[in-house]
């Protein structure tokens, strides 16, 4: 047996059942208990690593009232030993690909996000497909904490609205536009709404994983705790994936790739980690 088979056998002991595939497919996000308990000293080194080590896309939000930052870094995965492991030797790509029904999981980035106890920074309600330069509908986001998080600060969703068929505008995170011109809709007020949307959210635990498709609407509060809130989202696409021109700088940002809108997404910078 090959290690992907081993990994792909292992995907039933793991949880990934046909109702929770189906209930990724309608609601668009479910959660995944268990999935990375093997692998916490390992994405704990690595974030760690990140952090002592910043790529040139790093952002850290600083809010004005002086309180704890949020360090955030993308696309370190290649370069970061133990990401890189993670990627290679997890069950990560077998995941992936059978939450997506798709067979291949190919890698497109990673993102680090360190909320330290105090902060103060909203996550805004967005989409992440839309600052992104590819687009699919097999798409898949592992959301992976790495402290304990409760209800009241985990990350939220609204459920099923991957199936809306629209694409919300994407902004900073400081409430500018990404991109010059763009008429797309805003985003709707979610947060001063919410008994108008079906809400989904879980309490995690270190091991756990969050999925959730790209086109997915999501939020998440401050960390208004004396406990920091270290996550890694890992972001994989697979058969369908194409890549878009968007009419700005994407996000996270890939300046010296050259592509063509509509192409088969792939390159040496996106490869494959798993393929049945």
């Amino acid at each position: 047996m090959t290690e992907q088979q081993a990994k792909a056998a292992d995907i039933g002991l793991l949880g990934l059942t046909p109702e929770t595939v189906e209930r990724f497919e309608t609601d668009g996000a479910v959660v995944l208990r268990g999935v990375f308990n093997d692998w916490q000293t390992v994405l704990a080194d690595g974030i760690d690593w990140a952090m002592e080590n910043p790529s040139w896309r790093e952002r850290t939000y600083r809010p004005d009232d002086g309180k704890s930052p949020f360090f955030q870094d993308y696309v370190t995965w290649n370069t970061n030993p133990f990401f890189r492991d993670f990627v290679t030797n997890s069950p990560l790509g077998a995941l992936a690909a059978g939450l997506m029904r798709s067979h291949t999981a190919r890698m497109f980035h990673e993102h680090i996000l360190v909320k330290e106890p105090g902060n103060s920074t909203v996550t805004p309600w967005h989409q992440d497909g839309p600052y992104y330069l590819v687009e699919a509908r097999q798409s898949v986001s592992f959301w992976v904490p790495l402290d304990p998080v409760p209800r009241e600060r985990t990350i939220e969703y609204v459920a099923g609205s991957h199936l809306w068929g629209t694409s919300f505008k994407p902004t900073r995170f400081d409430g500018t536009d990404l991109y010059a011109n763009d008429d797309s809709s805003g985003v709707p007020d979610v947060a001063a709404n919410r008994d108008q949307f079906d809400i989904l959210g879980w309490a995690v635990e270190p091991g756990d994983a969050v999925v959730f498709n790209f086109g997915m609407l999501h939020g998440a509060p401050a960390n208004n705790s004396p406990i920091r809130r270290r996550v890694v989202s890992w972001r994989l696409v697979g058969d369908d994936a194409t890549f878009v021109k968007r009419p700005g700088m994407t996000s996270p940002a890939f300046p010296d790739l050259e592509y063509e809108d509509g192409a088969p997404f792939g390159g040496e910078q996106f490869p494959i980690v798993y393929s049945d």
